[in-house]
C-alpha cells in the first residue's frame, strides 16, 4: 500500500499551506472546508495547493498527523521514568486528555471515523503518528516501574491500553455524541484521579498511590 508521503510533494510553501489548512479545518470542519478558503488562508494559489496536496483528505491527514506527533512528543518529554506511577500516570493522563478534549482532537477523531471506509490510510497514519508512539512510551515506563517493584504487570501492552480507556471514561463519549460541549478542569481531574486510582488498585504493588508520598 502506498503511503501518504508518496502522494505528497513538499516545497517552499508546504508549511504555509498546512498552517492555513489547519486554521480552516478547525473553523469549518473537514466537509465545510473549501479549497478556496484554505488557499486564501495560506496565502497561496489553488494551483500551488494542489501541487502539494492533490486530495483534500491528504491535506487533512498532514494537519492531523502533525498535531498528533506534536502532542505525543510533548507527552513523552514530560515522562520522568524515575518518578512513581501515580505521578507519571497523572501527567500522561493530563496530556492525553488535553488533546482529545480539544476541538481539534475531537474533529480529527470524528473525521478519521467518518472517512475510514473510503480512506483507511487516514486513520492508520493518525494512529501511527501519535497514539502508537505514546502507547509505546507508556509501556516502556510501566516496565521500568515494574522492575523497581512499584507495579505488578504481566501484559504491559494490555495495561497501557486499559489505562488509556480509563482516562476516556466518562466524559469522552459524552463529547463525541454531543451530550456536552466542553470539559472543565474539576471534571477532568475527577476522571484522572479515578483512572489512576483504579489502575493502581489493579496493578500497584503495595502502597504505590499518593498515600505513599
Amino acid at each position: 500500500m502506498a503511503t501518504a508521503q508518496t502522494q505528497i510533494r513538499k516545497g517552499r510553501k508546504f508549511d504555509q499551506v498546512v498552517e492555513g489548512a489547519q486554521e480552516i479545518f478547525l473553523r469549518d470542519g473537514f466537509e465545510g472546508a473549501s479549497v478556496d478558503d484554505i488557499a486564501r488562508a495560506a496565502g497561496v494559489s489553488k494551483a500551488t495547493l494542489y501541487s502539494y496536496f492533490p486530495d483534500k483528505r491528504l491535506l487533512f491527514m498532514e494537519v492531523a498527523t502533525r498535531q498528533c506527533s506534536e502532542q505525543a512528543r510533548i507527552s513523552i518529554e514530560k515522562i520522568d521514568s524515575s518518578r512513581p506511577p501515580h505521578e507519571v500516570l497523572a501527567c500522561v493522563a493530563h496530556q492525553f486528555l488535553g488533546f482529545i478534549y480539544s476541538e481539534m482532537g475531537q474533529r480529527i477523531f470524528r473525521i478519521c471515523v467518518a472517512e475510514s471506509d473510503r480512506f483507511p490510510l487516514l486513520g492508520q497514519e493518525f494512529y501511527h503518528s501519535g497514539p502508537m508512539i505514546l502507547r509505546a512510551a507508556v509501556v516502556d515506563y510501566l516496565k521500568k516501574a515494574a522492575d523497581r517493584g512499584e507495579l505488578r504487570i504481566d501484559d504491559f501492552n494490555l495495561a497501557a491500553d486499559q489505562f488509556g480507556e480509563l482516562c476516556k471514561a466518562d466524559l469522552w463519549p459524552k463529547l463525541i455524541f454531543g451530550i456536552i460541549r466542553s470539559v472543565d478542569e474539576p471534571e477532568k481531574e475527577r476522571v484522572i484521579d479515578g483512572a489512576v486510582t483504579t489502575f493502581l488498585a489493579r496493578y500497584g504493588a503495595g502502597k504505590a498511590g499518593p498515600s505513599a508520598a
